[in-house]
């Protein structure tokens, strides 16, 4: 018998997902591009001659490199608030890539420029923070009901482009920023965003647009201080005591905020401390490594190539084959468990380096090709934890906190990138100490994680009724967001 023309619909995707992950591809390699050189140009150019003591200025170049990356994590709560409440994920998208265009300009401009530069990093911080959660939560509005079992594939999709754009950024950016000099190395990936840009405009007449909520008399401060308000002894949650007030709905909403931030907040950071040094620390560490490869000479920065490289080849070989030959064995690696794994898997990697650095540290030469290792342990890790997260933040969420969840899953990586540039401001740690330190805490976050997340109940939300694309709105007379 013969598939329905409907049956066969629901089993593709969506035909406006090509422009999300095509603006997704040349984004990320632009981010990519500028991040993973950062920390090798303030240490050889910007900072050469303010801090002279070579030591100095490798703290203060991570700690300006993990306060950048704070920035570029806390800017997605006001970049979702603005895209559930006001302006829709389309338009702060489309404007704050804008912003972004301006900021690698500014970069490429003002190389031996600080305010100059340092302003750019700004606009990027805005820019690149403040798409974050709409992106992501934007993939998932283009599915409902009826295609929902594609989320999971197209949010692995999704993460594997990410890292398609990282890879060349990683092998080719770090090249440029020797060969020709921070003006171009700086430069292609500010083309590459304005691209990107062009692409995500590209599909404006077909994206799915979920229309914000305007001023909202159920907003999740209003919910909480009505709740605060009217607590009933012995009512089941303290939040129902907002039900006098408030729709189920919304009271609903807010308890689904406090269930993921209970269970990310106090643990997952503790994965991104580890997970945004091999930007800076294995950088560093890289530098006093022998750099040669048969006849190929490495970049320091270079070998961050190898984890996308290695997360575009495991993301189909963990979700093809691995994550379903648990669930036959009747043991399924569900989000909740993948998560607490991957804290285990990224200490691990910092285990790893922690004993290379031991070793350079007593006199014993190290090829810079022993990195390979950690990063194999550490990209697994990013995997059960990142692309599990992803997924689990947007279904997890009612419709009208989508965007809040993401922002709440990515300022995880706010706090730890603050931890992380102020131990490098204050030179707390140096040498192999910083590798052990960093295990042992994420070795504590992954056993409370394990615990918490065995009492959290899953709820999965997803649209109820099928997405209307703009451009049939709009021959119906339907204004889009």
């Amino acid at each position: 018998m013969a598939e329905s023309p409907t049956a066969t619909q629901n089993a593709r995707f969506p035909a406006q997902i090509p422009f999300i992950i095509g603006n997704e591809a040349c984004e990320r390699f632009s981010f990519y591009g500028m991040r993973n050189i950062l920390t090798v140009f303030l240490i050889d150019y910007l900072l050469r001659n303010a801090v002279p003591d070579n030591g100095l200025r490798e703290s203060q170049a991570k700690s300006l490199m993990h306060t950048f990356m704070a920035g570029v994590y806390f800017f997605p709560l006001i970049g979702g608030y603005l895209a559930d409440r006001f302006f829709g994920k389309y338009r702060t998208i489309l404007w704050l890539s804008l912003v972004y265009c301006a900021g690698h300009a500014c970069l490429a401009v003002f190389e031996n420029n600080p305010t100059g530069f340092y302003t750019g990093l700004g606009l990027i911080a805005v820019g690149s923070g403040g798409i974050k959660p709409c992106v992501a939560a934007m993939v998932g509005d283009q599915f409902n009901e009826s295609n929902s079992h594609l989320v999971k594939k197209v949010f692995a999709i999704f993460y594997w482009t990410i890292n398609f754009g990282s890879f060349f950024a990683s092998l080719f950016i770090p090249l440029l920023l020797k060969s020709s000099g921070p003006a171009v190395a700086f430069g292609i990936p500010g083309v590459l965003m304005f691209l990107a840009t062009l692409i995500f405009w590209s599909g404006r007449k077909h994206y799915v647009l979920v229309p914000p909520t305007g001023e909202n008399p159920h907003s999740f401060l209003k919910v909480v201080t009505s709740a605060l308000k009217n607590r009933q002894p012995g009512q089941g949650s303290w939040l129902d005591g907002a039900k006098a007030r408030h729709p189920a709905e919304a009271v609903e909403g807010v308890k689904a905020v406090f269930r993921v931030s209970a269970l990310t907040l106090p643990f997952v950071p503790f994965f991104w401390m580890l997970f945004d040094q091999k930007a800076s620390t294995w950088v560093v560490q890289a530098r006093s490594m022998d750099p040669h490869i048969g006849a190929f000479t490495f970049q320091p920065s270079q070998m961050q190539f190898v984890n996308p490289m290695l997360v575009m080849l495991l993301i189909p070989f963990l979700t093809g084959v691995v994550y379903p030959l648990f669930q036959r064995s009747g043991w399924e690696l569900t989000p909740l468990r993948r998560m607490p794994l991957g804290l285990v898997f990224g200490a691990v990697s910092f285990i790893i380096a922690g004993f290379f650095q031991v070793a350079m540290e007593g006199g014993t030469p190290l090829n810079i090709a022993w990195q390979i290792l950690p990063y194999v342990v550490l990209t697994l890790g990013e995997i059960l934890m990142s692309t599990t997260g992803l997924e689990f933040a947007y279904t997890q969420a009612p419709r009208e906190m989508k965007g809040t969840i993401q922002s709440v899953w990515l300022v995880t990586n706010t706090l730890a990138n603050v931890a992380v540039a102020i131990a490098a401001a204050l030179n707390v740690f140096s040498g192999s100490g910083q590798f052990f330190f960093y295990a042992g805490m994420a070795l504590v976050a992954a056993v409370g994680m394990a615990l918490v997340a065995r009492r959290y109940v899953v709820r999965d939300y997803y649209q109820v009724a099928a997405p209307v694309p703009t451009e049939e709105r709009s021959a119906a007379g339907v204004t889009p967001a």
